[in-house]
């Protein structure tokens, strides 16, 4: 999986997108971080939602 592009993911709650590429390092997820290694207890930087509450999308 290590070549396989990266993915977006949108939050179903308010619409932030995590972009796998850029990462959220201000939440300190280092860029290149893919959305399954993300802790299962991270939450939506913008509103709070649960990982759950992301969908993958297509940009």
């Amino acid at each position: 999986m290590a070549n396989s592009p990266f993915r977006t993911w949108m939050c179903l709650i308010c619409g932030y997108i995590y972009d796998e590429e850029v990462g959220s390092p201000e939440e300190g997820i280092p860029p290149g971080t893919r959305w399954e290694d993300i802790p299962p207890n991270w939450t939506c930087p913008e509103c709070g939602a649960r990982k759950d509450d992301f969908e993958m999308v297509a940009i």
